[in-house]
């Protein structure tokens, strides 16, 4: 199984993010998303990971199932926030043994009812767990408009150039304005953090989704997007529509300033991304 870091060391990459299924219909369309955009022969793909694990054997059953499936890499996303050190010890072991060879690390979101959140609290802390149990590709995700909870601008960008140089590359959240990513790339550089960083990009195919999502994650909205978002609020299709164009401007934007790679939001559908990818040129190869 290849290592992400090999991946980006070798071009730009292509990924695809993906979200475990809950119902047997959902898997259904999981499974046609997935293998319909195989055939684009992605660098990579993702799985994601419920908050306080609860998608664990979801996600880690589909990443065994894809691994086994596919010449390119699935790699699961772990938070570490309400488990127990033994209980990621257990996951980050099992993932080693049946070969996988990249996780994503996170801190997560710690429970709304202030119950115990678990003996983590930080990606890194994970990050050390992680490397003591296996040769792994270590991924961290970055907030190119700040984390939702950090307490100022510069406090943010320390911190994650520190968690960066524990990785072997970063992944942002989605944002809508390409100068977000370039000032992070700028601002860690300027504190000597030169770790690649994949921008997270969705075609969103969801107002009130998208704008929920945006608000969770502090991706900010531009006024003329949020407009235009607001025209075609009551039309799926031109919702869809309005999602690929955005999608296409912002990744055309991105590759020209030379990232590392562009990793797709499917929301476990390939239609919308399957438009992007046509209409940048991504192609599979011959």
């Amino acid at each position: 199984m290849q290592r992400i870091d090999d991946l980006l060391r070798s071009g730009t990459t292509l990924s695809f993010e993906f979200f475990p299924p809950k119902t047997d219909e959902g898997h259904a369309a999981f499974t046609a998303a997935f293998d319909d955009l195989a055939e684009l022969r992605p660098n990579f793909a993702s799985v994601t990971y419920g908050a306080l694990g609860s998608t664990r054997s979801q996600t880690e059953a589909l990443v065994n199932e894809l691994n086994a499936q596919h010449t390119f890499p699935t790699m699961p996303h772990l938070t570490c926030i309400g488990h127990t050190r033994q209980e990621l010890a257990e996951l980050i072991t099992s993932y080693r043994d049946a070969g996988v060879k990249n996780i994503l690390a996170l801190a997560g979101d710690p429970p709304a009812d202030g119950t115990d959140a678990g003996d983590f609290v930080y990606a890194d802390e994970l990050i050390a767990l992680i490397r003591e149990i296996g040769d792994f590709c270590v991924g961290v995700a970055a907030f190119p408009e700040l984390h939702p909870r950090s307490p100022s601008r510069e406090e943010d960008r320390r911190r994650l150039a520190a968690k960066l140089e524990l990785a072997d590359f970063g992944m942002t959240q989605f944002f809508f304005d390409v100068d977000h990513y370039a000032r992070l790339v700028e601002e860690l550089g300027e504190l000597g953090c030169d770790v690649p960083l994949i921008p997270g990009v969705m075609p969103f195919v969801s107002v009130p989704g998208t704008r929920r999502m945006a608000a969770m994650n502090g991706s900010s909205i531009p006024d003329d997007l949020n407009a235009r978002m607001e025209s075609v609020a009551s039309d799926p299709d031109a919702t869809r529509a309005l999602g690929i164009d955005v999608a296409v401007d912002l990744s055309a934007a991105l590759l020209e300033q030379g990232v590392p790679g562009l990793h797709l939001y499917t929301m476990n559908r390939a239609a919308s991304v399957r438009e992007v990818t046509d209409r940048l040129g991504l192609r599979a190869p011959a």
